[in-house]
């Protein structure tokens, strides 16, 4: 093997490691190829601020405290980052910042192609769930389906997320199936 044949097989042997290193830390074959990886889009965006509803004071929910879009107060954060009553400018600020921890746990999580609209119903889905921990989306059955490649048993999964604090709330019933019906469009 000549000098030129021995430079082209390291660098087939380095594109080939780049890419195992890559697609072993989790993401997808499109990332690890440098395809542009899928953020939430605006649609998704609209999607989550529709199902949240804005509130420029804080209120009380499951949780917790939260203000906005859905933005669950962390202690001392009122008043120390958040000064309330927040104006809708800075509820979608609040809301992109959020939405960026849940487009990650995707991005990060999930290991097949999705469509626009799957990304942002998976978004939506890990937004309200909660991204941090992550382990609620992480490790759940719709994930382990949707990697294996069953969209139509991940698609059904929405539905079993309509609990708050161990009772079924019609807003996530109805919220889980606005969510699939998304999911299920192309």
């Amino acid at each position: 093997m000549n000098e030129k044949d021995k430079t082209l097989l390291a660098f087939g042997l380095c594109g080939i490691a780049a890419y195992l290193w890559l697609t072993q830390s989790g993401k997808n074959v499109a990332a690890a190829i440098g395809e542009k990886i899928m953020q939430i889009s605006n649609s998704g965006l609209s999607l989550i601020a529709g199902f949240e509803g804005f509130s420029a004071v804080p209120y009380t929910d499951a949780d917790g405290q939260s203000i906005a879009f859905g933005h669950f107060l962390l202690p001392g954060e009122l008043g120390n980052t958040i000064i309330s009553p927040v104006t809708k400018e800075q509820g979608y600020a609040l809301l992109n910042q959020d939405a960026a921890t849940a487009d990650a746990v995707v991005s990060n999580s999930v290991t097949v192609p999705l469509t626009q609209n799957q990304h942002d119903a998976l978004c939506s889905l890990v937004y309200n769930i909660g991204g941090a921990p992550t382990y609620h989306f992480e490790n759940s059955t719709l994930l382990r389906l949707l990697n294996s490649g069953d969209y139509n048993g991940a698609a059904d999964q929405f539905l079993v997320w309509n609990k708050s604090q161990g009772q079924v709330d019609q807003s996530l019933v109805d919220r889980r199936a606005q969510e699939q019906s998304v999911f299920l469009t192309a």
